[in-house]
């Protein structure tokens, strides 16, 4: 049986303000095209099929149109729900999608009852474990502990290791969290599991089935041949850069697991991170192959530019971010700033604030002509007064 595991579509996410919909749904039927290609038998996607709890209209019809091309491509797709889907309106008639071959399990009570399907080597068993909140859940077995998603985790592959020995054959298993020793893996776009850091589950907790496909880190990630992240199908932060998109191909044959390798999928628009000072930026010819990316920008200028975004859009035009990092600091030591502006005059404390604002550059001539002008025309006032 050949299987191709995706995870972390995040329908509906935007990237820095721009909608995504239509690069992810590109993306998409480059999917559909390499699992009629590759003779794909079932498509997994291992959570995060939605970003948010309440998908818009817009995403529920490419969902929809995502998951026809990949039936009509021939394989069978088996979903669950990740931690920014709500599991009720994910699954939403999950029985009838079920009659067509879509599989989206959202049910807790039912992670140990799988779709079974059928090679010539016998049956593969795919079982499916929604997104386990443990406070959500705890109150169901008051014989269990379970304080931690390692807790729930252990719980749930105890009731499929149980059922699976009944039932014999190979195994795959779904499930959305984050796995111990893929930690340095996470992106800036995975919101924590509990409010107190990552919540990791040993990877030993899966022991016992052919595959698990596993979801929540957005790059592709490896803990055991047979355990394994495919990452987001898009980039969505600038974290991300670099990092391939695409899904696991994953061949199971008479013994359990077999070859896997990895499958691409196209990368609508490149992310860059691009670092100088504006100047720079926007003169080097050597950036003129990243004009049409998505650029972060981070400027080194001591001072931070004026008008510095605008700037870069003109030669940039999909610079999404712009960060100040002067590549000098001023040192002011220790001192107090009342202990710093002691006898000193108007113009010289002026001059002192603009110094440290600006990173060690303090007013031109032409600010220290107008700062005069200024405070004499003030003295003048406070004479008269």
């Amino acid at each position: 049986m050949r299987i191709l595991h995706t995870s972390d579509w995040h329908i509906g996410r935007t990237f820095h303000g721009h909608p995504t919909l239509e690069a992810l749904e590109g993306v998409l039927d480059a999917l559909a095209d390499a699992v009629r290609e590759r003779n794909v038998d079932l498509v997994i996607v291992a959570g995060d099929v939605f970003d948010s709890a309440t998908p818009s209209a817009d995403a529920y019809r490419l969902l929809t149109r995502a998951l026809t091309g990949l039936r009509d491509a021939g394989a069978t797709v088996v979903a669950t729900s990740g931690n920014h889907d709500s599991a009720a309106r994910l699954g939403f008639q999950s029985d009838f999608a079920a009659l067509a071959g879509i599989h989206v399990l959202t049910r807790e009570e039912s992670l140990d009852t799988p779709v079974t399907l059928e090679d010539e080597h016998g049956p593969v068993h795919v079982y499916g474990i929604p997104y386990l909140e443990p406070a959500l859940i705890r109150h169901r077995y008051p014989d269990e502990t379970l304080k931690t998603h390692a807790h729930a985790l252990d719980f749930a592959m105890r009731r499929i290791r149980a059922d699976h020995d009944s039932r014999g054959g190979r195994a795959v298993v779904i499930s959305h969290c984050f796995a111990q020793g893929v930690s340095d893996a996470a992106t800036d776009v995975e919101r924590d599991i509990t409010s107190g850091g990552l919540d990791l589950v040993p990877a030993q907790v899966f022991d016992g089935v052919d595959y698990v496909a596993l979801g929540h880190i957005h790059g592709r990630a490896q803990l055991a041949d047979g355990i394994r992240y495919s990452g987001a199908p898009l980039h969505y932060s600038f974290s991300e850069a670099g990092k391939p998109r695409g899904g696991w191909l994953v061949d199971l044959d008479a013994d359990g697991l077999g070859a896997v390798e990895w499958v691409d999928l196209p990368v609508p628009r490149p992310l860059t991170v691009l670092t100088g000072t504006l100047d720079e930026l926007l003169a080097n010819p050597e950036y003129a192959e990243f004009e049409k990316d998505w650029v972060s920008a981070v400027l080194t200028d001591t001072v931070r530019p004026i008008d510095g975004m605008r700037k870069l859009q003109g030669r940039f035009p999909h610079c999404a971010t712009m960060v100040h990092e002067p590549s000098t600091v001023a040192d002011h030591g220790t001192r107090s700033y009342a202990e710093r502006i002691q006898q000193r005059s108007d113009s010289e404390i002026i001059g002192g604030f603009l110094e440290f604002v600006r990173n060690g550059e303090g007013p031109s001539d032409a600010e220290v002509d107008v700062l005069r002008e200024v405070i004499g025309e003030l003295a003048g006032k406070e004479q008269a007064a």
